[in-house]
Protein backbone atom coordinates (compact mmCIF):
# COMPACT_ATOMS: atom_id res chain seq x y z
CA UNK A 1 0.00 0.00 0.00
CA UNK A 2 1.55 3.40 -0.93
CA UNK A 3 1.75 6.53 1.05
CA UNK A 4 -2.01 8.36 -0.42
CA UNK A 5 -3.57 4.69 0.18
CA UNK A 6 -1.79 4.37 4.12
CA UNK A 7 -3.13 8.02 5.20
CA UNK A 8 -6.74 7.91 3.30
CA UNK A 9 -7.09 4.23 5.04
CA UNK A 10 -6.53 6.04 8.38
CA UNK A 11 -8.43 9.47 7.45
CA UNK A 12 -11.75 7.22 6.76
CA UNK A 13 -11.30 4.81 9.74
CA UNK A 14 -11.21 8.19 12.19
CA UNK A 15 -14.21 9.33 10.07
CA UNK A 16 -16.26 6.32 10.62
CA UNK A 17 -15.62 6.12 14.21
CA UNK A 18 -16.50 9.62 14.86
CA UNK A 19 -19.65 9.18 13.46
CA UNK A 20 -20.49 5.65 15.14
CA UNK A 21 -19.83 7.09 18.26
CA UNK A 22 -22.01 10.71 17.58
CA UNK A 23 -24.46 11.45 14.99
CA UNK A 24 -24.90 14.99 16.26
CA UNK A 25 -22.24 15.52 13.85
CA UNK A 26 -21.48 18.21 10.70
CA UNK A 27 -18.19 18.94 8.53
CA UNK A 28 -16.88 22.56 8.95
CA UNK A 29 -16.55 23.23 5.06
CA UNK A 30 -14.34 26.41 4.20
CA UNK A 31 -13.82 25.52 0.61
CA UNK A 32 -10.55 25.70 0.65
CA UNK A 33 -8.17 22.04 -0.91
CA UNK A 34 -8.14 20.68 2.76
CA UNK A 35 -11.79 20.61 3.71
CA UNK A 36 -12.13 19.75 -0.11
CA UNK A 37 -10.32 17.16 -0.24
CA UNK A 38 -11.88 15.96 3.72
CA UNK A 39 -15.55 16.25 2.21
CA UNK A 40 -13.94 14.47 -0.79
CA UNK A 41 -13.13 11.76 1.43
CA UNK A 42 -16.52 11.24 3.45
CA UNK A 43 -18.04 10.80 0.43
CA UNK A 44 -16.02 7.87 -0.31
CA UNK A 45 -16.48 6.74 3.55
CA UNK A 46 -20.15 6.69 3.14
CA UNK A 47 -20.43 5.66 -0.23
CA UNK A 48 -21.43 9.17 -2.51
CA UNK A 49 -23.89 10.67 0.48
CA UNK A 50 -22.74 11.97 3.41
CA UNK A 51 -24.98 11.59 5.83
CA UNK A 52 -25.05 14.55 8.10
CA UNK A 53 -24.65 18.27 7.26
CA UNK A 54 -22.07 20.78 5.96
CA UNK A 55 -21.39 23.96 7.37
CA UNK A 56 -19.88 27.02 5.85
CA UNK A 57 -19.31 30.14 8.21
CA UNK A 58 -19.82 33.21 5.77
CA UNK A 59 -17.45 35.81 7.11
CA UNK A 60 -19.09 37.93 4.04
CA UNK A 61 -15.52 38.62 2.98
CA UNK A 62 -14.83 35.34 0.79
CA UNK A 63 -13.25 35.08 -2.16
CA UNK A 64 -16.24 35.31 -5.19
CA UNK A 65 -14.93 32.08 -6.64
CA UNK A 66 -14.84 30.78 -2.82
CA UNK A 67 -18.70 31.08 -2.87
CA UNK A 68 -19.49 29.73 -6.44
CA UNK A 69 -17.32 26.85 -5.90
CA UNK A 70 -19.72 26.34 -2.92
CA UNK A 71 -22.89 26.95 -4.70
CA UNK A 72 -22.31 24.92 -7.41
CA UNK A 73 -20.37 21.59 -5.35
CA UNK A 74 -23.30 21.53 -2.44
CA UNK A 75 -26.04 21.43 -5.50
CA UNK A 76 -23.38 18.66 -7.68
CA UNK A 77 -22.79 16.79 -4.60
CA UNK A 78 -26.24 16.52 -2.97
CA UNK A 79 -24.73 18.24 0.14
CA UNK A 80 -27.10 19.04 3.13
CA UNK A 81 -24.96 22.67 3.29
CA UNK A 82 -25.81 24.88 6.15
CA UNK A 83 -24.49 28.59 5.32
CA UNK A 84 -24.05 30.44 9.05
CA UNK A 85 -23.14 34.05 9.41
CA UNK A 86 -23.20 35.86 12.59
CA UNK A 87 -25.33 38.90 11.64
CA UNK A 88 -25.61 40.27 14.68
CA UNK A 89 -21.97 41.29 14.31
CA UNK A 90 -22.37 43.33 11.18
CA UNK A 91 -25.60 44.92 12.87
CA UNK A 92 -24.29 46.03 15.98
CA UNK A 93 -19.96 45.75 15.63
CA UNK A 94 -19.69 47.02 12.33
CA UNK A 95 -16.91 44.09 12.55
CA UNK A 96 -14.79 43.91 9.59
CA UNK A 97 -10.90 42.48 8.83
CA UNK A 98 -9.95 46.81 9.01
CA UNK A 99 -11.04 47.48 12.37
CA UNK A 100 -9.45 44.58 14.42
CA UNK A 101 -8.07 41.42 12.82
CA UNK A 102 -8.91 39.35 16.31
CA UNK A 103 -12.25 40.54 17.07
CA UNK A 104 -12.70 39.83 13.12
CA UNK A 105 -11.58 36.43 13.61
CA UNK A 106 -13.41 36.47 17.28
CA UNK A 107 -17.25 37.63 16.38
CA UNK A 108 -16.90 36.07 12.32
CA UNK A 109 -15.80 32.75 12.47
CA UNK A 110 -15.69 31.77 16.45
CA UNK A 111 -18.83 33.15 17.68
CA UNK A 112 -20.38 32.12 14.33
CA UNK A 113 -19.39 28.93 15.05
CA UNK A 114 -20.66 28.40 18.82
CA UNK A 115 -23.90 29.90 18.18
CA UNK A 116 -23.90 27.67 15.15
CA UNK A 117 -23.44 24.28 18.03
CA UNK A 118 -26.05 26.12 20.05
CA UNK A 119 -28.26 26.08 17.63
CA UNK A 120 -27.86 22.90 15.82
CA UNK A 121 -26.87 20.86 19.03
CA UNK A 122 -23.51 19.36 17.39
CA UNK A 123 -21.54 17.01 19.57
CA UNK A 124 -18.53 16.57 17.16
CA UNK A 125 -17.26 18.81 14.12
CA UNK A 126 -14.87 17.30 11.39
CA UNK A 127 -12.07 19.85 10.41
CA UNK A 128 -9.30 19.49 7.86
CA UNK A 129 -6.74 20.93 9.94
CA UNK A 130 -3.08 19.17 9.30
CA UNK A 131 0.09 19.84 11.97
CA UNK A 132 2.28 21.02 8.94
CA UNK A 133 0.32 24.02 8.59
CA UNK A 134 1.61 25.99 11.60
CA UNK A 135 3.85 25.62 14.80
CA UNK A 136 0.12 25.91 16.98
CA UNK A 137 -1.97 23.60 15.53
CA UNK A 138 1.18 21.00 15.82
CA UNK A 139 0.05 20.81 19.07
CA UNK A 140 -3.88 19.06 18.47
CA UNK A 141 -4.77 15.99 18.71
CA UNK A 142 -6.98 13.70 16.33
CA UNK A 143 -9.69 14.10 18.68
CA UNK A 144 -10.19 17.14 20.73
CA UNK A 145 -12.10 17.96 23.09
CA UNK A 146 -13.75 21.67 23.71
CA UNK A 147 -15.27 22.58 26.57
CA UNK A 148 -18.40 24.63 26.76
CA UNK A 149 -17.07 28.05 26.86
CA UNK A 150 -15.04 26.73 23.45
CA UNK A 151 -11.60 26.71 25.55
CA UNK A 152 -9.13 24.44 23.97
CA UNK A 153 -6.99 22.73 26.90
CA UNK A 154 -3.81 22.60 24.59
CA UNK A 155 -1.96 21.67 27.94
CA UNK A 156 -4.01 18.63 29.09
CA UNK A 157 -4.90 16.70 25.83
CA UNK A 158 -5.68 13.21 26.35
CA UNK A 159 -3.29 10.70 25.03
CA UNK A 160 -3.68 8.76 21.57
CA UNK A 161 -1.98 5.85 21.62
CA UNK A 162 -2.33 2.94 18.94
CA UNK A 163 -4.61 5.07 16.92
CA UNK A 164 -7.35 5.01 20.21
CA UNK A 165 -9.08 7.84 20.39
CA UNK A 166 -11.27 9.38 23.38
CA UNK A 167 -14.92 10.35 21.89
CA UNK A 168 -17.13 10.62 24.80
CA UNK A 169 -18.12 14.30 26.19
CA UNK A 170 -19.29 15.69 28.83
CA UNK A 171 -22.40 18.06 28.70
CA UNK A 172 -21.93 20.92 26.90
CA UNK A 173 -18.92 19.98 25.38
CA UNK A 174 -18.32 19.15 21.81
CA UNK A 175 -15.15 17.54 19.89
CA UNK A 176 -13.17 18.77 17.28
CA UNK A 177 -12.29 15.65 14.88
CA UNK A 178 -9.09 15.85 12.41
CA UNK A 179 -8.54 13.20 10.03
CA UNK A 180 -6.32 14.48 8.32
CA UNK A 181 -3.99 16.17 11.27
CA UNK A 182 -0.76 13.74 10.02
CA UNK A 183 -1.35 15.29 6.11
CA UNK A 184 1.39 17.33 4.50
CA UNK A 185 0.39 19.79 2.15
CA UNK A 186 2.30 17.89 -0.71
CA UNK A 187 0.27 15.19 0.52
CA UNK A 188 -3.16 16.67 0.10
CA UNK A 189 -1.85 18.12 -3.25
CA UNK A 190 -1.23 14.78 -4.34
CA UNK A 191 -4.40 13.51 -3.44
CA UNK A 192 -6.26 15.68 -5.37
CA UNK A 193 -4.26 15.01 -8.55
CA UNK A 194 -4.91 11.27 -7.73
CA UNK A 195 -8.53 11.61 -7.00
CA UNK A 196 -9.12 14.29 -9.31
CA UNK A 197 -10.79 16.68 -6.46
CA UNK A 198 -11.93 20.07 -7.97
CA UNK A 199 -10.56 23.14 -6.68
CA UNK A 200 -10.86 26.50 -6.58
CA UNK A 201 -9.11 28.33 -9.49
CA UNK A 202 -7.20 30.70 -7.07
CA UNK A 203 -5.13 28.27 -6.27
CA UNK A 204 -3.79 28.22 -9.87
CA UNK A 205 -1.24 31.04 -10.99
CA UNK A 206 -2.55 34.06 -13.31
CA UNK A 207 0.17 36.52 -14.31
CA UNK A 208 2.81 35.12 -11.96
CA UNK A 209 0.73 35.03 -8.99
CA UNK A 210 -0.93 32.49 -7.03
CA UNK A 211 -2.99 31.83 -3.40
CA UNK A 212 -1.40 28.69 -1.18
CA UNK A 213 -4.21 29.43 1.07
CA UNK A 214 -7.46 30.90 0.99
CA UNK A 215 -10.15 32.32 3.16
CA UNK A 216 -11.48 35.94 3.10
CA UNK A 217 -9.94 37.81 0.87
CA UNK A 218 -8.99 40.92 3.14
CA UNK A 219 -6.79 38.47 5.06
CA UNK A 220 -5.21 36.53 1.83
CA UNK A 221 -2.51 37.72 -0.24
CA UNK A 222 -0.92 35.53 -3.49
CA UNK A 223 2.55 34.11 -3.61
CA UNK A 224 4.80 34.70 -6.45
CA UNK A 225 4.47 31.75 -8.52
CA UNK A 226 4.13 30.31 -12.27
CA UNK A 227 2.38 27.09 -11.46
CA UNK A 228 -0.43 26.84 -13.29
CA UNK A 229 -1.90 23.12 -13.11
CA UNK A 230 -1.67 20.61 -10.24
CA UNK A 231 1.42 18.69 -11.80
CA UNK A 232 3.33 22.52 -11.10
CA UNK A 233 2.08 23.05 -7.91
CA UNK A 234 3.24 19.89 -6.65
CA UNK A 235 7.02 20.67 -8.03
CA UNK A 236 6.94 23.82 -6.51
CA UNK A 237 6.20 22.55 -3.10
CA UNK A 238 9.09 19.59 -3.22
CA UNK A 239 11.94 22.77 -3.30
CA UNK A 240 9.81 26.20 -1.96
CA UNK A 241 10.88 27.83 0.87
CA UNK A 242 7.86 29.66 1.52
CA UNK A 243 5.52 29.06 4.03
CA UNK A 244 2.23 27.65 3.19
CA UNK A 245 0.40 30.17 5.44
CA UNK A 246 2.56 33.00 4.79
CA UNK A 247 0.34 35.09 2.38
CA UNK A 248 -2.43 35.18 5.65
CA UNK A 249 -2.54 38.30 7.52
CA UNK A 250 -3.15 36.57 10.70
CA UNK A 251 -0.59 33.97 10.53
CA UNK A 252 1.77 37.14 10.63
CA UNK A 253 1.52 37.49 13.90
CA UNK A 254 3.26 36.09 16.34
CA UNK A 255 2.50 32.73 17.35
CA UNK A 256 1.19 33.64 20.84
CA UNK A 257 -1.63 35.53 18.65
CA UNK A 258 -2.29 31.98 16.64
CA UNK A 259 -2.40 30.20 19.63
CA UNK A 260 -4.48 32.62 22.01
CA UNK A 261 -7.10 32.25 18.60
CA UNK A 262 -6.92 28.82 18.87
CA UNK A 263 -7.61 28.43 22.66
CA UNK A 264 -10.97 30.76 22.31
CA UNK A 265 -11.81 28.27 19.66
CA UNK A 266 -10.93 29.09 16.38
CA UNK A 267 -10.22 26.36 13.66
Amino acid sequence: MDNLSKLESKSIYIIREAYNQHKNVALLWSIGKDSTTLLWMIRKAFFGKIPFPVMHLDTGYKFKEIYEFRDKYAKKWGLDLIVEKNQEAFNNKNIGPKIDRLECCTELKTNNLKNAIEKYKFKALYLAIRRDEHGIRAKERVVSPRDKDFIWDYKNQPPEIWDQYKTETKEKEHLRIHPLLDWTELDVWQYVRKENIPIVSLYLSKNGKRYRSIGCETCCNPIDSNACNLNDIIEELKTTKVSERSGRAQDKESDYMMQKLRSLGYM
